[in-house]
């Protein structure tokens, strides 16, 4: 069944575009990661979304009826914010309460909802306390506690986790996508990281100058980009492109991690090496070949240094062809 529907939906800033003909399916249950840079237009399709923005054209739909015309709170979608929006004078009780004492729920009721979902974010024992007491990833286990308490059709979450550090990110993304499972929602996430776009979503839209690129699974995106600007946006690093090894209208694209050292294939050529970065049991070798840079990602633990001289390998069933002047892909 399909949960959401936007049609043909386009904003505008004065004479400034923001989104140009916007076109998404989303299906119950579905964890879909909207992606891509800085201004591409993913908060502005959420607030639209949500009823905090009005669209210059289009249509969306939730549950097959169209809600353009329903204000905020009519449209039953709970949406996180990446600053966790929680009130600082009401404990870590009252947060989470308050979207039912706003529906006039019974207390008991009130009380057993804030018990389960306290239990299920492990933040019980904070009920008493106030946000500034808790740290940056337990005041976000509240902001969606406080969204999953109102149990909504659609949940909306914008960057939610940009605040944490590294490492409490990586735990909230298995968190998130724990509680995704165990409550069957359907999720629209937002994020400029493309590792937590392959990670979280089981579809992923990749934006760009307020436009969709590309929809697909994360397996889709990365080894079938339709253009370069996601095979350079997805990956860490991007696909490399070279020009001048194949036919000169058409631009050579491959992952770094097909790129071979001192080894023999289809195309081989010779560079220099600019910088070698350690990544634990991986090595990223940055090089340069007649002033086009690229990156080579090997496990290999191989006695190379800055200025070295290397011979580099591509091999062909790993090479994709873009159109030098569109950047679209060019189907072989």
């Amino acid at each position: 069944m399909t949960k959401l529907q936007i049609k043909n939906l386009t904003k505008n800033f004065d004479d400034t575009k923001i989104l140009e003909d916007i076109n998404l399916n989303i299906e119950e249950g579905e964890f879909v990661v909207l992606v891509g840079p800085s201004g591409s237009g993913k908060s502005t399709i959420l607030r639209i979304i949500a009823g905090l923005e009005i669209p210059t054209s289009g249509e969306i739909f939730l549950n097959n009826k169209l809600i353009n015309d329903f204000k905020p709170k009519d449209r039953d979608i709970a949406m996180v914010f990446q600053n966790y929006a929680l009130y600082p004078h009401m404990s870590i009780f009252d947060n989470l309460a308050f979207p039912l004492k706003m529906r006039n729920i019974d207390k008991k009721t009130i009380n057993q909802s804030v018990n389960d979902i306290s239990s299920m974010l492990g933040i019980k024992h904070y009920l008493a306390k106030k946000p500034k007491e808790l740290s940056g990833g337990e005041r976000q286990r509240v902001a969606l506690g406080r969204a999953i308490i109102r149990k909504p059709q659609l949940f909306l979450m914008d960057e939610p986790l940009s605040n944490l550090d590294a490492k409490l990110r990586t735990q909230m993304r298995a968190e998130l996508l724990k509680l995704h499972k165990t409550l069957s929602s359907t999720v629209i996430y937002v994020t400029h990281d493309q590792i937590e776009a392959l990670t979280m979503g089981n579809k992923i839209a990749i934006l760009n100058h307020g436009e969709i690129q590309q929809i697909g699974t994360p397996g889709d995106i990365y080894n079938n980009p339709v253009n370069t600007f996601v095979a350079g946006f997805i990956g860490n690093p991007g696909m490399n492109f070279f020009k001048g090894l194949a036919d000169k209208k058409a631009i050579l694209g491959i992952r770094p991690e097909h790129l071979l050292i001192n080894q023999e294939k289809d195309i081989t050529f010779t560079a220099s090496i600019d910088l070698i970065e350690m990544l634990g049991n991986e090595f990223l070798i940055y090089a340069k070949t007649c002033d086009q840079s690229f990156a080579v990602k090997t496990n290999d633990r191989l006695n190379l240094k800055r200025n070295d001289q290397i011979k580099v390998a591509i091999d062909l069933s790993k090479v994709l062809f873009f159109d030098e002047s569109t950047g679209k892909r060019i189907p072989l």
